[in-house]
């Protein structure tokens, strides 16, 4: 859980770097592409886990 607030809060970090800094558009790219990562990889780690929990 530590690692995916990290990243979510190193892709906002970057986004708003990217979103403000006149020519640095790629990092607002770099941290779109963080951020869903994240999302993906916490996504298949919690349906992971929800199939081991056994069935009542």
């Amino acid at each position: 859980m530590a690692y995916f607030l990290f990243f979510v809060l190193v892709a906002v970090v970057l986004g708003l770097i990217g979103a403000t800094a006149d020519g640095l558009g790629h990092l607002l790219i770099i941290g779109i592409v963080v951020l869903v990562a994240d999302v993906a990889v916490a996504a298949v780690w919690l349906s992971r886990r929800a199939r081991r929990r056994p069935v009542r």
